[in-house]
């Protein structure tokens, strides 16, 4: 996979670096763009053959005769190249404490051999826990868009983060 530099907003960034960000810094409604991996027709084999083994992702002759037309990545894989996107760039690795889940995975569009992938986050809701005042509970969209523009993976990622207050 071919990546850029860890720094790569497309568009506006969050006014604290990724490094430095708490639970305050996830404000509802904005949103941001990040990227992007390239997948080669290796990579997809390469990921395919160790952990999703169906012929549209390790045959690429098989893969013309199937539903897609052409060798495409796994669902997996295309999660995988998302979640690189939203640790390198997105989720603080100071304030992290875990994530309790994903709500809505779908996978909207394949993704073949040449895509070059980023990500879209938009903060929907950031709640300060209840019960333990030193974090707090951010829910985000999350879009992984193709050259295109084509979105073709959409999810809601939810994150405990440390609270800066309380830091």
């Amino acid at each position: 996979m071919t990546t850029t530099p860890a720094t790569s907003a497309i568009g506006p960034d969050f006014n604290t670096p990724v490094e430095k960000r708490y639970f305050e810094d996830y404000v509802p409604g904005e949103s941001h763009r990040y990227g992007s991996i390239t997948v080669t027709e290796a990579d997809i084999l390469r990921f395919a053959a160790e952990f999703d083994p169906q012929s549209i992702h390790t045959d690429p002759v098989a893969a013309e005769q199937g539903p897609f037309e052409g060798l495409i990545a796994s669902g997996w894989h295309t999660a995988s190249v998302m979640m690189r996107l939203y640790a390198d760039h997105y989720v603080s690795s100071i304030a992290s404490l875990a994530s309790p889940g994903i709500d809505e995975l779908r996978w909207t569009r394949p993704v073949r051999p040449g895509d070059s992938l980023s990500i879209r986050t938009t903060v929907r809701a950031a709640r300060p826990s209840r019960s333990k005042p030193d974090r707090g509970l951010v829910h985000t969209a999350v879009e992984v868009l193709n050259q295109r523009d084509e979105t073709v993976l959409t999810l809601t990622a939810m994150n405990l983060l440390r609270r800066r207050d309380a830091a």
